[in-house]
């Protein structure tokens, strides 16, 4: 496999840093051939070539079978316009590859039910996905911008009824491998994309009678994400309430460092932690690689379609929460064994192999 590698900015290198480590060492231990080429993205890109999606980049991106991206975003060019900022890398990453289905998982983790600052009855157990339409909405359509001489500024939400059916279909497909329930999420009260996109839904719904299709606007989709999550197995939603929601469901895991995420649907798949580049705790160590290094599982899964080595990653992820091994982020009890980015990473690679040479020998027993 040829895998393009975009550490970005911020905790981006830190974090992707470690996924890259665990990747090669599982990917090794199965036998999986990796060729990897790191390229830039963001802000880092901007201050190395003056674009933050260079062309060089976008050539490597384009001619990889999968692309695992750190984080985007650096301070330092908030003055500039939207469009010059590094998070149009970001955008012209997605658009390139064209993946318009955003995957992003968030269960309960048994280990961290302490982390979160919900009551544990309310979202014990609880295993959701959200796919997020990635390609369209305010963050894509056209117009957009400021009105020249004056304070105004607009955007544009636009979708078609192809672009809805075939995320649609992404996300029937992941509920009936799950537990067939789907949650289509949206504004139909209020906004006309919203209304086409249901009636999309509805129309691609009718292909699967095995999945309970149901309906939600964002603002209660929102509420019961914290007060009965355990209701959900997909959600479906457009590209900015997927954005927001995600986000929200971080609570659900502990913290937004333990969410990972995968780009499908394109010409080359996208693996990237949900968080941001949070530059106040860059180059400190202390970051949360859990995230990046679950992304590097889903891209197992996905692109190498290896599902042994991606279960093996997850299972070293919760065996070493389960040993009490915690970033800051994750702390919790004050009996914790605090580590930091470098020695997380090490610990989730160490518990991978271990239970791969385990496995490996029961097989030849």
């Amino acid at each position: 496999m040829r895998i393009t590698i975009l550490p970005g900015d911020g905790v981006g290198p830190e974090v992707c840093g470690q996924a890259v480590y665990v990747l090669n060492e599982i990917a090794a231990a199965f036998g999986i051939q990796m060729d990897t080429e790191v390229q830039l993205i963001g802000g880092a890109a901007i201050k190395e070539t003056g674009s933050p999606f260079p062309s060089a980049t976008k050539l490597s991106c384009e001619s990889s079978d999968a692309v695992l991206l750190g984080a985007v975003g650096d301070p330092v060019f908030d003055h500039l316009q939207p469009s010059e900022r590094p998070e149009i890398g970001l955008l012209g990453l997605r658009k390139a590859l064209g993946g318009f289905a955003n995957l992003r998982p968030a269960a309960a983790v048994p280990a961290l039910i302490d982390s979160s600052p919900l009551r544990r009855e309310i979202f014990e157990g609880t295993d959701l996905l959200i796919v997020r339409e990635l390609l369209g909405g305010l963050y894509f359509g056209q117009p957009r911008g400021f009105v020249v001489g004056s304070d105004e500024a607009f955007n544009t939400m636009r979708y078609t009824a192809a672009e809805v059916e075939r995320v649609a279909r992404v996300a029937f497909d992941a509920a009936r491998r799950r537990r067939k329930k789907l949650t289509s999420v949206d504004k139909a009260n209020v906004l006309e994309t919203s209304q086409l996109w249901r009636k999309a839904v509805e129309n691609v719904g009718r292909e699967y009678p095995d999945v309970e299709l149901d309906h939600l606007f964002v603002d209660a989709c929102a509420m019961h994400l914290v007060t009965d999550p355990k209701r959900f197995d997909v959600i479906l939603t457009e590209n900015l309430f997927g954005d927001i929601l995600s986000d929200e469901a971080a609570v659900l895991t502990g913290s937004l460092g333990m969410l990972a995420s995968a780009t499908i649907g394109g010409s080359v798949d996208l693996y990237e932690p949900v968080h941001g580049s949070a530059p106040d705790i860059a180059g400190k160590n202390v970051a949360n690689p859990l995230g990046a290094i679950a992304s590097a599982a889903m891209l197992l899964r996905y692109s190498a379609q290896n599902e042994p080595a991606a279960s093996a990653v997850e299972a070293a992820i919760s065996q070493v929460l389960d040993e009490g091994y915690r970033t800051a982020d994750i702390a919790g009890s004050s009996d914790s064994k605090i580590v930091g980015t470098n020695e997380m990473g090490r610990l989730v690679a160490e518990r991978a192999l271990s239970a791969i040479k385990t496995n490996t020998a029961s097989s030849a027993a």
